[in-house]
């Protein structure tokens, strides 16, 4: 299902990025970042609040593309990327955001919950990305920017298979970096700290640490650092305060089982 909000002004004339997740959260405030800088902006998200969040983003004076669709499956991933390439125009950045979480012990959470957790994290971001990918080389052009987490510096008990997927995020798009270094084509990965946003509700989190969203980092701070460093293209940049990003620099030097307990206390139901 789809539909299109459009604005005055010449969409020609603009840039097109596309933003994964792109309803609310991080992926609503890279949207923003990308609209207030001069680009249309397609964005996908699975409930009606999608097309909602693209009238906001057409008040910034730019085009923009609502697509609804589970990201959890080939034909919701396909049918977007079908949707911005039916626009008839080059995408000149894409943000790889689309996620989410499951909170609670292994032994007591529901498979279908990590499976559907592993569709959307890792195999749909694959999918995304290849055809981003193969879009973008053949134009010798193109941004990417995949969202990670500090979640993948870490092991995550009580977020058992979040944290790894994570992980793979951010791998994957060091790699990516790498094999496109002469192509024309950047990838950044952005690794946000707890931000407040519906994220941890949504995960099941809310009687742990994580539901409480005062601690947390600004959004729109961490979209902010992300867009800047798409641009500067830069290989990654953690998402957050000063203490965010002590704490993920830390983490290349603290014990694996430290970590854990640590991450244990905060996630673990109450």
């Amino acid at each position: 299902m789809s539909d299109t909000t459009t604005t005055t002004g010449t969409a020609a004339a603009r840039p097109l990025a596309l933003v994964t997740g792109g309803a609310s959260g991080i992926g609503l405030e890279l949207a923003k970042q990308f609209a207030t800088h001069g680009y249309d902006v397609a964005i996908s998200g699975q409930s009606e609040r999608v097309f909602d969040s693209a009238k906001t983003l057409a008040d910034l004076g730019v085009e923009a593309y609502p697509f609804r669709g589970d990201a959890g499956t080939y034909d919701g991933v396909e049918g977007f990327w079908t949707f911005v390439t039916d626009l008839g125009r080059p995408v000149a950045a894409a943000a790889l955001n689309v996620g989410i979480g499951v909170g609670g012990a292994f032994v007591d959470t529901d498979l279908d919950d990590e499976l559907k957790l592993i569709a959307i994290n890792v195999t749909g971001t694959v999918h995304m990305a290849k055809r981003v990918v193969q879009h973008m080389v053949a134009g010798g052009d193109g941004r990417i920017l995949v969202v990670s987490s500090v979640s993948a510096t870490t092991p995550t008990p009580y977020e058992t298979v979040y944290g790894p997927s994570k992980a793979f995020g951010f791998s994957f798009a060091e790699s990516l970096r790498e094999e496109l270094k002469d192509t024309g084509v950047s990838v950044t990965a952005l690794l946000p700290g707890a931000t407040n946003s519906e994220f941890h509700a949504n995960a099941g989190m809310g009687n742990t640490k994580f539901g409480d969203n005062s601690w947390k980092n600004d959004k729109t701070l961490v979209a902010q650092q992300g867009y800047d460093a798409l641009i500067a293209g830069d290989d990654h940049v953690v998402g957050g305060d000063e203490a965010t990003k002590q704490a993920a620099i830390d983490n290349r030097t603290t014990p694996e089982p430290v970590k854990a307990a640590r991450q244990a206390e905060a996630a673990r139901p109450s």
